[in-house]
């Protein structure tokens, strides 16, 4: 006579085992490699980059210092 385990606990362990698969498939991809990161901070300099080019334009320039000065003058 065999021993077999009842099909609900069977159900069980493998759902567990499919949880932990599923698991560590996410965590293998969880982080970046260093290529992701060099492109990630490529882009993040050139975004830098940009909008320092465009506060720094005199039209911004402009802009940001009349809306202080209007800022200003309400407060005061």
């Amino acid at each position: 006579m065999t021993h077999r385990r009842p099909q609900r606990l069977r159900a069980g362990v493998q759902a567990s085992a499919w949880a932990l698969v599923r698991m560590a498939r996410l965590r293998a991809q969880a982080g970046m490699s260093t290529a992701e990161y060099a492109v990630g901070t490529i882009a993040a300099c050139a975004f830098a980059g940009l909008l320092f080019k465009i506060v720094s334009s005199p039209e911004v320039r402009k802009m940001l210092s009349d809306l202080i000065g209007r800022a200003l003058k309400i407060a005061g």
